[in-house]
């Protein structure tokens, strides 16, 4: 059993979640929040590399990302190479991220704090390697503001989180970045057309380090 827990972790998850997180709809949020990235950029959970698509490379400095999956980073490295650009990209998680103090400006995280092992402990990090005046921006999906969708969401997160590689789907968002220390813009928020709403509630925007 273990070999085939292990064999779908490696091979299919990644695609899967490839997939999902690479929707039209989903890319259009994406437009609307990775090319504000400016400066020394840091990506939390690059893996799969589907947004260097939308980064704006005159903007960007340097560019660095950690994924703790193998086969997710390999599909970044690929996708730094095509866009031409140098990329430190490290095999890692949030938890403990492998880089400086005050090393980047700006921060970006698309649907991975959902599947992280311990979102406070994550939010600390993206503070400590941010400058003073950092920002990180993001877009998540999480808890839904509806009653009957979070019902849904609690039924099925533990079954959700075995097949889609740790991914909660009642984890909060915004108000998660605010109570780190982070004065939050959002920028958008809603359900995602054509998506379950038990996995479609999204917010983004934008999240400054506060003193």
């Amino acid at each position: 059993m273990m070999g085939i827990t292990n064999w779908y972790e490696a091979n299919i998850m990644p695609r899967l979640i490839t997939c999902a997180c690479s929707q039209g709809q989903v890319m259009k949020r994406r437009a609307a929040v990775v090319p504000r990235a400016r400066g020394d950029v840091f990506e939390l959970g690059c893996g799969g590399g589907i947004n260097h698509a939308f980064y704006d490379a005159a903007a960007i400095t340097s560019y660095a990302g950690i994924d703790p999956h193998g086969g997710l980073l390999d599909g970044a490295r690929r996708a730094a190479q095509e866009k031409g650009w140098a990329a430190d990209l490290r095999q890692g998680r949030g938890e403990a991220i492998p880089f400086a103090d005050s090393s980047f400006d700006c921060v970006v995280c698309t649907f991975t704090l959902c599947s992280v092992d311990d979102p406070a402990q994550v939010m600390r990090e993206l503070r400590r390697i941010l400058r003073p005046d950092g920002k990180a921006l993001f877009l998540e999906h999480g808890r839904a503001p509806d009653l009957s969708v979070q019902q849904w969401q609690n039924r099925i997160e533990p079954v959700w989180k075995r097949l889609a590689g740790g991914c909660h789907l009642t984890r909060p968002i915004a108000s998660a970045l605010t109570e780190s220390g982070f004065q939050v813009e959002i920028l958008g928020e809603g359900y995602t057309p054509k998506a379950p709403r038990f996995a479609g509630w999204m917010e983004w925007g934008i999240a400054r380090k506060q003193p």
